[in-house]
């Protein structure tokens, strides 16, 4: 089943179930996927660019829900995180911190880096192997701490 046929399942039990937060989330959801299908210029939109929609979503809401935390807006707070445990439901099943580990060192073993002054060619390697699967920052930790 893909993404789009997911999201009008759960957009379609979402107003049985009058479940208006995650009516709204999928919604959001659908209009990006479609604003970058209009983008592109075609109807459908591979597996690849809706991974790279939902994590960009999640990242905008992670930022947002920084944010809001520092400026102590708890109301936010609390919306955000909703938000972010529905549209997690639809990013792939994430790496663990090992699994991360194992694909860091491989990619730095292929790429053949020795120092931090090659942390952009690992980064490059790295991420479209975890693309969807692990944080950014959570990978660029990792690499800083292999190369060191």
């Amino acid at each position: 089943m893909s993404l789009l046929e997911r999201l009008n399942n759960d957009m379609k039990q979402a107003m049985k179930n009058k479940e208006k937060d995650k009516l709204s989330v999928i919604r959001m959801v659908k209009a990006s996927l479609q604003n970058e299908a209009i983008k592109l210029g075609t109807k459908e939109i591979s597996e690849d660019v809706e991974l790279t929609i939902l994590s960009r979503e999640v990242k905008q809401r992670k930022d947002s829900l920084h944010e809001f935390g520092k400026a102590g807006r708890e109301d936010l707070v609390d919306k955000l995180r909703t938000e972010l445990a529905i549209v997690e439901q639809y990013m792939p099943q994430q790496l663990s911190e090992d699994e991360l580990a194992e694909i860091v060192k491989e990619t730095i073993a292929e790429v053949g880096a020795k120092s931090k002054a090659e942390m952009g060619k690992v980064m490059a390697a790295i991420m479209p192997k975890v693309k969807g699967k692990a944080d950014g920052s959570l990978v660029n930790k990792f690499v800083q701490q292999h190369l060191s």
